[in-house]
């Protein structure tokens, strides 16, 4: 059984497995594994251009980002599992943690970040009860979030990025996946607010 799967590949859930990787270091987390379904197919970061994030070169193109943001993962943090080519169809609570369901297996976890878009396609059997019209999108748009409390929707599920309820920007759902990251490694360090930073 994984400690933390991440579902989803785009900027939140790519955030939140840099944090987490980073974190793996820690004597608290020595015996964590991590693993994040890469399915970034649906992602707006596709089509995207960013000329507005901090520390990106103007003209960066979304998919540039979704192609490196894998790299930088696997080669800083190679701990952290990237399972490839595969969707997931259903979240199911059981005893202990959770079973995700996707095309082509499944597997068990006691923690689940939910890092996918927020559009009304996105059906992952077992959220139906959390979904909501999102509160920050144009209603015509029928984009939808999943009801959270800071991320948290009920005990070992959270969700990050623009399903959790922010607004569809890169910086934002980047953050969101990083603060959802740093809810876990707080978790882990018995509740002592934990954050990871590298210096010079």
């Amino acid at each position: 059984m994984l400690d933390t799967l991440i579902i989803g590949g785009g900027a939140a859930g790519l955030s939140c497995a840099l944090v987490l990787g980073s974190g793996l270091s820690k004597p608290f987390a020595k015996d964590k594994t991590i693993a994040i379904i890469t399915h970034q197919k649906a992602s707006h970061l596709q089509n995207a251009m960013l000329n507005n994030a901090l520390g990106l070169t103007p003209g960066t193109l979304g998919k540039d980002i979704l192609t490196e943001g894998k790299k930088q993962l696997a080669q800083l943090y190679p701990d952290v599992r990237q399972i490839e080519k595969e969707k997931v169809i259903e979240i199911s609570r059981q005893a202990e943690g959770f079973m995700v369901t996707t095309n082509k297996n499944s597997h068990t976890a006691k923690h689940i970040v939910v890092a996918v878009g927020y559009t009304n396609l996105m059906k992952i059997k077992g959220l139906e009860k959390h979904m909501e019209p999102h509160p920050r999108a144009a209603a015509r748009k029928e984009r939808i979030w999943l009801r959270n409390d800071n991320h948290l929707i009920e005990k070992g599920l959270y969700v990050a990025g623009t399903l959790a309820g922010w607004r569809s920007q890169f910086s934002i759902a980047a953050g969101s996946g990083a603060q959802v990251a740093t809810d876990i490694l707080t978790l882990w360090n018995e509740g002592k607010h934990t954050k990871v930073h590298d210096k010079v």
